[in-house]
């Protein structure tokens, strides 16, 4: 007979359904980086400091043929970024290991880090030169500086200020979730040996790396190593309604800037030179003001600057690029029917063939032999190093196994696609995660998420913030809809969403929960609870007013209650001005068409309101009026708020806060009554 106690061990040892605790403290790997010969690779892994309530940052590496992966670095300090030195004996990294954050090189032959640079100021990205003998670098200044000296001694007699004012003379004032007090990222270039860094972008009031997103892939040498080619968006007083990113280079030994891509009025953005030195590659967005426009892959011929777009005929939108050794093909991601699709795109003829079609394929790096390494994640696994051969036609490989362990106590709910026929008729896609333990004699409630953009897509990818499998692991069905005006299924699909906030995507939603519901009978559609966050917080709200018995209760993270305050609260006015035809005098209307404040009158769903005190994208006042108008309307309601979050919830701690108050939630009002 087992005894009690043994009984005990085993349940204990037993794996558990998925939840938040597990989901913030899984390995998070990124930034592969192959060895010169090709035969190793190296990446981060940030691991949950819990005690902390931060991500630790450490490099390891694993052979590109697969085998053990080691630790290469350990500590408290993040180490980002691993770049090989041309001769493959050493890495070089970003470490806060000083201090401040700044280049350090680890020899691979034995010995402690290098520190490279020691610069006053923080590196916010790096790139070495062709050669091994340069770095350039991306960093915070004054643009009328002319030394680093010069933006120090600013921000020192800033802080001996005692006044607070700040004063503006031009949008922006505030990005993302950082107030602007001046300074700009620019690139500068300096000896590796050690020098002065020469700023490339002396006087220029733009940034590179580009603001909020953008890091060391905005700059990059030419293959000579005599320039820099850089992303930048110079537009001066028009910066805050403009989306044209260009291309600039120039010379190591300064000089003004070449703006290579004046004729193009779109986004152009992410620069990579062929193995041969005679193309540069990069994605350009062709419409002026809209921030989801496809991203085309243009070949620029480095001698002449003649240029052709390789994928005019392509409906996909390519989230990067990497060429293949030879030159003759190029490899590129994109968002392909709910999936992150892996593709090879040759350039003569822009012939496209898939090469990994399912899961959520990030970060393509190639070897010197031809093979292809990327990180690779689905609905049930985090990300993971894969590598696969285009000309071998090899299946997939596995490097790294990252969470093993962790995994290995973790059950997660299968999942599957389906498709419905939704607005005028038109194919639409959802998917379904079905709860952990699942019993085909039982009924279960519904997590209906939605999701933000609106041009984005809630697919087959393990996602750290809106994670179905927390709420199948909390004993949830969860359904997603990618509605008209997702991403992955061809741009006239994403477009369709312009001017139609609340037309098209709530009829998909509606059409689609009708579809999950009678294909999945095991839902129980009168315990449904419907979230969402950014335009899927906007969607909750228009839902309360236009789909008012639709759901038991709903949960707005970051949503706008009213489109015209929301023009004039937010940052990147672009956005809101492509998206509703213009500007609120010019075409109040399309601010009307389907604002959600006009509908509160027919409010009654219980709803969860969030909103993060750093959100300057959809401002925190939006989730206050929300919930002011539900509590004078006596409609059950409560309020999170995150003073120290900005769009996202990023922190550990408050991302279990987040879980547990979201599930508590949905739980109290689709539990059976």
């Amino acid at each position: 007979m087992v005894t009690s106690l043994l009984m005990a061990a085993l349940l204990s040892a037993a794996p558990h359904p998925f939840n938040i605790q597990d989901q913030v403290r899984l390995a998070r790997i990124s930034s592969p980086a192959v060895s010169p010969d090709g035969q190793q690779v190296a990446y981060v892994l940030r691991t949950t400091d819990m005690a902390a309530n931060r991500g630790n940052f450490d490099l390891w590496m694993v052979p590109a043929a697969g085998g053990q992966a080691r630790q290469l670095t350990r500590g408290p300090a993040a180490d980002t970024e691993p770049t090989w030195a041309p001769d493959g004996k050493s890495l070089y990294f970003l470490s806060s290991r000083s201090g401040k954050t700044q280049v350090w090189r680890l020899p691979l032959e034995g010995g402690e880090p290098e520190q490279v640079t020691d610069l006053p100021l923080d590196v916010g990205g790096f790139q070495l030169s062709p050669d091994g003998k340069s770095l350039a670098l991306g960093l915070e200044v004054f643009p009328s500086c002319t030394n680093l000296a010069c933006t120090v001694q600013r921000l020192e007699a800033r802080e001996k200020q005692q006044h607070t004012g700040q004063i503006y003379d031009q949008l922006f004032i505030r990005h993302w979730d950082t107030w602007k007090d001046g300074r700009r990222n620019h690139v500068f270039v300096m000896p590796l040996a050690g020098g002065t860094p020469r700023d490339l972008m002396v006087g220029m009031d733009a940034d590179s790396p580009t603001r909020p997103f953008g890091g060391s892939s905005d700059f990059t040498f030419t293959p000579d190593g005599k320039a820099v080619v850089f992303v930048a968006r110079a537009e001066g007083r028009k910066e805050a309604w403009s989306t044209n990113l260009d291309l600039w280079q120039v010379p190591v030994t300064g000089g003004k800037p070449v703006r290579l891509t004046e004729h193009r009025k779109g986004t152009d953005t992410g620069p990579v030179f062929s193995p041969d030195g005679k193309t540069l590659a990069y994605r350009s967005m062709e419409r002026a003001g809209f921030e989801a426009d496809r991203l085309r892959v243009v070949l620029r011929n480095v001698a002449d600057g003649k240029e052709r777009v390789l994928t005019e005929k392509w409906d996909r939108s390519a989230d990067s690029i990497a060429f293949n050794p030879d030159g003759k093909e190029i490899y590129v991601t994109a968002a392909n029917l709910g999936q992150q699709s892996l593709f090879a795109i040759r350039l003569d003829t822009g012939e496209v063939r898939t090469l990994v079609e399912q899961g959520s394929v990030n970060e393509v790096v190639t070897t010197r032999d031809g093979y292809i390494l990327y990180t690779h994640d689905t609905l049930t696994a985090p990300a993971d190093l894969w590598r696969t051969h285009p000309v071998a036609r090899m299946a997939p490989m596995q490097l790294t196994t990252v969470n093993a362990e962790a995994l290995a106590k973790i059950r997660f709910g299968d999942f599957e696609q389906f498709s419905f026929e939704g607005w005028n008729g038109e194919k639409v896609y959802g998917y379904m995660v079905k709860p952990v333990g699942f019993n085909p004699n039982r009924k279960y409630p519904l997590a209906f998420l939605i999701h933000g953009g609106p041009q984005g897509s809630f697919g087959n990818h393990f996602h750290y913030r809106w994670n179905p499998q927390t709420y199948a692991g909390a004993g949830f069905v969860a359904v997603m809809i990618d509605f008209h005006g997702s991403t992955g299924y061809g741009q006239a699909f994403t477009d369709s969403i312009t001017g139609d906030w609340g037309g098209k995507p709530l009829e998909d939603l509606q059409k689609g929960l009708a579809a999950a519901k009678a294909r999945y009978p095991f839902i129980d559609g009168k315990r449904a609870c419907a979230l969402g966050a950014s335009y899927g917080g906007y969607m909750i709200n228009w839902i309360a007013g236009n789909w008012p018995d639709g759901f038991e209760c709903l949960v707005n993270h970051d949503g706008n209650l009213d489109e015209r305050m929301a023009y004039y609260d937010t940052e990147e006015l672009w956005f809101p001005e492509w998206e509703h035809g213009g500007t609120p005098w010019e075409n109040p209307a399309g601010y009307t068409k389907h604002n959600p404040i006009d509908h509160v009158s027919k409010w009654k769903t219980p709803m969860l309101v969030i909103h993060g005190g750093r959100d300057y994208r959809v401002v925190d006042t939006q989730g206050m009026s929300t919930f002011t108008a539900l509590q004078r309307k006596g409609i059950p309601s409560r309020f999170l708020y995150f003073p120290d979050e900005n769009h996202w919830v990023l922190k550990p701690a408050n991302s279990v806060l987040w879980h547990d108050t979201v599930i508590d939630w949905i739980k109290q009002w689709t539990s059976t009554r």
